[in-house]
């Protein structure tokens, strides 16, 4: 039995897999309407050519752009294409105007692979303060720090790769914007996912998570009155016109959320996310990370006591065998939050409550 009432449909919308797919936080199952607009296009370049096909879809390409950016709270003309979320981070880090010495804030939640792109710039990175041991941020210490000190830009993770919890993005800008401070937000783990109408300067994110769009798709949308200034054509000059049959296909990944009604589905997944952590919970030594009620279907579990990253990688991968896709998260992910590595599942519409009690059944059999 499918734990979302939408579970159905959207199962429907998509072949019938060969393994409880439950790790849309890496890459989510395309349904066949998007499969089908990719492979339509392909087709089409085939028969007319690269560049007479993508002249002929110019106008889903500018309809897949509007729904796109509506969904993020910007506008078409500010919506820049890259191959991947870090494509777009790196794309806009290039073309900012930032002093030589700059300085970012970060949450604890940070992607480990963002704080590389800024040590490579020699950028100076400070955490903000936690709330909470799950790394949100304290919205009242930062409002008091940002009287006294103002960085170059604040970066956020809105949901993180080592955890589901959803950082205040809306506050967070709110008060930094009050402090004349510019903030860039990752919304690769939230778009399709919760509510990603932010106000933040600048977000960026990727087709293949949440959204359940193909992979090689990724995008970055900057205000025009950005505190960092930053000129869409300086970003579009360094794009290639990209994969268009991957954007014609997260077009329609972003048609099919439409059409079911966003908060609808951000809804279904924060009560799918309950779900497995109540089922989870207390099973074997595995412990759940998350308060219970996190709006998110991002579920991760802290190994038992003496559990090393090689046991959270062999735990996933017998997970795997029997027909259960989750991910081993590396403590690389989230460096200044984690010190092992968590098991994570990150089921969509469709996981059934099966699905949940095979992989407690499965966990018993790891614990201690």
């Amino acid at each position: 039995m499918f734990l979302s009432e939408l579970g159905s449909a959207w199962h429907d919308a998509r072949v019938e897999p060969d393994i409880a797919h439950l790790d849309s936080a890496s890459a989510g199952r395309s349904s066949n309407a998007v499969i089908e607009a990719i492979t339509k296009h392909l087709w089409e370049e085939s028969r007319h050519g690269s560049y007479v096909a993508m002249d002929a879809a110019a106008q889903d390409l500018e309809r897949g752009s509007r729904e796109l950016a509506a969904l993020i709270g910007h506008h078409a003309d500010e919506l820049v294409y890259r191959d991947t979320a870090r494509a777009a981070l790196r794309a806009l880090l290039g073309v900012a105007n930032l002093p030589v010495t700059t300085t970012v804030w970060v949450a604890r939640n940070e992607f480990g692979p963002n704080l590389v792109e800024f040590g490579r710039r020699g950028f100076g990175v400070h955490t903000m303060p936690s709330a909470d041991v799950y790394g949100r941020v304290d919205t009242d210490a930062l409002e008091n720090m940002l009287q006294f000190e103002q960085p170059d830009f604040i970066h956020v993770c809105h949901i993180g790769s080592g955890n589901g919890v959803v950082q205040p993005v809306v506050e967070i800008v709110e008060l930094a914007h009050a402090a004349g401070v510019p903030v860039v937000v990752d919304m690769a783990q939230s778009i399709g996912h919760v509510p990603t109408i932010t106000g933040a300067d600048v977000v960026y994110g990727t087709s293949r998570k949440w959204l359940t769009g193909p992979r090689g798709v990724g995008f970055v949308a900057v205000r025009p009155d950005s505190r960092l200034r930053i000129d869409v054509e300086d970003m579009e000059a360094g794009a290639t016109a990209g994969f268009i049959a991957g954007r014609l296909g997260l077009g329609a990944a972003v048609e099919e959320l439409i059409g079911l009604g966003p908060h609808r589905v951000f809804g279904e997944l924060a009560t799918i996310g309950r779900a497995a952590r109540e089922r989870l919970t207390g099973i074997a030594s595995w412990e759940v990370v998350e308060p219970v009620d996190e709006p998110t279907a991002l579920v991760t579990l802290a190994p038992p006591p003496g559990f090393q990253p090689a046991d959270v990688a062999a735990a996933a991968a017998h997970l795997r065998k029997v027909g259960l896709l989750v991910t081993a998260a590396e403590a690389q992910r989230a460096p200044l939050m984690l010190d092992n590595s968590v098991l994570r599942l990150s089921p969509h519409l469709d996981v059934t409550r099966q699905d949940l009690d095979r992989l407690a059944a499965e966990l018993r059999t790891m614990g201690y």
